[in-house]
């Protein structure tokens, strides 16, 4: 399965051959310091992140291809989720 960022097939969305695995993997490292660094659950942690990708979207993508940006994001993103009982 390929990663999150690499399942991506719309425009607006970041692709693999845009940005390095390095540069990808800083901006998770730091978002999820500042996650840790909140002792912030799973629950909210995922409010919060989904509350950025809707802030994200609804400020930085014309309200027509909205919908269809979400759907793309939502499809990838349970692409990536592993049914891998061990965690």
């Amino acid at each position: 399965m390929l990663p999150f960022h690499e399942q991506t097939d719309f425009e607006f969305m970041p692709q693999l051959s845009r940005y390095s695995d390095e540069h990808v993997e800083q901006l998770l490292s730091e978002l999820s310091n500042v996650l840790e660094t909140h002792k912030a659950p799973v629950d909210l942690s995922l409010m919060v992140l989904g509350n950025m990708v809707t802030n994200l979207i609804n400020s930085s993508v014309a309200p027509a291809q909205r919908q269809a940006i979400a759907r793309s994001f939502a499809q990838a993103l349970q692409s990536s989720i592993n049914d891998d009982p061990a965690h």
